[in-house]
């Protein structure tokens, strides 16, 4: 009795009776295909569009969408199928990828481009009070913004992690479904409903037309528990259980094991969730235009009067510029690329908070 070992892959139609164990083989396109088809597909679809109006979001569909189909015949045809589905997943992923970054690219090169023209030492040494037209800055305002959100943090903060902790370690029956339905109802209110309801808060007690720092504080803790207590919640629930039944059994009590051994191994998850929220609120302006309001001097004292703060302060020299505009839009700017600025210090401060108080492996 024979063998035939003459076999042919019947996708391409190629000898594979020398290949061990009667084994496909499978072709492989070079390096330069995938930069290769790129710049064919950037070329044909720019010549088109040379004859019919050139537009750059046309053109970059186009070309990605010309490069998509290319790439897979030529895969399928040299690879075979799966290889051809693989490459086409992965510029599916990495498109869908690149797309998500053009409005984050877009939105920083554009508040860093009209940022930087007040971006001096005058914006922040230098109030509005009795400034019109050109100068003054953004002083009071920035301080204003760490005030407010401050006091919002350390109501926030250990609210929210008892919360989590409760949840996590302790919570069972009703109350603790109770909890978990309000926190979601909590996280997708708007932002108005919680300037709202500190307006009508320190209305009963104060009388209307109230404005104070802390009842700015008070709204931005609406917005801000939720997100600390989910952030918190999510990250105790990937603490393995092993670590909580050692320190059992070694006699440990319960609470010293999570303030001991659960606490210290998600620290890093939770100072990122905390700074997410701090992140969430430090941005907000309808819960501050109306609770706050505005004010061109300096207020250090949250409990008595107007209070200035970034957000509102651009939204204000945006919305409502003197004579002439110009002037009013530049600072305008500029404190939204203070803005931006404070939420990547407060990142980087929680990526370093998490190292030193990460549990250390070695």
């Amino acid at each position: 009795m024979t063998i035939d070992t003459q076999r042919r892959d019947p996708e391409r139609g190629i000898d594979t009776s020398r290949v061990p164990g009667g084994l496909q083989r499978q072709g492989q396109l070079p390096s330069w295909a995938v930069p290769g088809a790129l710049a064919a597909a950037a070329a044909v679809v720019g010549g088109l569009l040379a004859f019919t109006g050139f537009s750059l979001g046309l053109f970059a569909v186009g070309t990605v969408v010309v490069f998509t189909i290319g790439l897979y015949v030529a895969s399928r045809t040299v690879e075979g199928r799966r290889k051809a589905t693989d490459r086409l997943v992965t510029v599916v992923v990495t498109s869908a990828f690149v797309l998500a970054l053009v409005p984050l690219v877009s939105v920083v090169i554009t508040v860093v481009d009209e940022g930087l023209a007040r971006f001096d030492a005058e914006f922040f040494t230098s109030s509005m009070r009795g400034v019109v037209g050109e100068g003054g800055g953004a002083y009071h305002a920035i301080v204003g913004t760490l005030v407010i959100t401050g006091l919002a943090a350390a109501m926030s903060i250990p609210v929210g992690l008892l919360t989590a902790i409760y949840l996590v370690e302790y919570g069972r029956g009703r109350l603790a479904r109770a909890i978990t339905f309000f926190v979601d109802v909590m996280t997708g209110i708007p932002s108005i409903v919680a300037g709202l309801f500190a307006v009508a808060l320190f209305t009963l007690f104060f009388g209307p037309g109230t404005r104070l720092g802390f009842a700015g504080a008070v709204a931005l803790s609406v917005l801000m528990i939720p997100v600390v207590v989910r952030a918190t919640e999510e990250i105790l629930k990937i603490v393995p259980n092993e670590l909580r039944e050692a320190a059992f059994a070694l006699g440990v009590p319960k609470w010293r094991t999570i303030l001991k051994v659960v606490i210290p191994t998600a620290i890093a998850g939770i100072a990122s969730g905390v700074t997410l929220a701090i992140a969430r609120v430090i941005g907000e302006t309808a819960p501050l235009l109306i609770t706050v309001g505005l004010t061109a001097g300096v207020n250090l004292n949250p409990f008595s009067g107007r209070t200035a703060t970034l957000p509102v302060f651009a939204y204000t020299s945006y919305a409502n510029p003197g004579v002439p505009r110009e002037p009013s839009l530049e600072r305008a700017w500029t404190a939204a690329l203070v803005l931006i600025i404070i939420v990547m210090v407060l990142n980087l401060l929680a990526r370093l908070v998490a190292r030193v108080f990460a549990p250390k492996t070695r």
